[in-house]
């Protein structure tokens, strides 16, 4: 079965950390985008691996959604 989880990417001087906000404490870090993708694939496979079929069925019914919102600064 497929699903889709979204994946958080945030980068700075350090470079790049991604998340998933569905599987809690599933992060990690990268380089370069291409770094952090497969990280965060590896990441997820690996936190999928811990749980158990009632944990699954849980957390794939959560939605989680992004939206941008505009702001004034200054």
């Amino acid at each position: 079965m497929n699903h889709t989880l979204q994946v958080i990417i945030e980068h700075d001087k350090d470079g790049y950390f991604a998340y998933v906000p569905e599987l809690k404490g599933c992060h990690t870090q990268g380089d370069s985008m291409e770094e952090v993708m497969k990280n965060i694939k590896e990441a997820i496979d690996l936190y999928w691996s811990t749980l158990r079929p009632a944990e699954v069925k849980r957390i794939l019914k959560r939605q989680v959604f992004t939206t941008s919102m505009p702001v004034s600064v200054g």
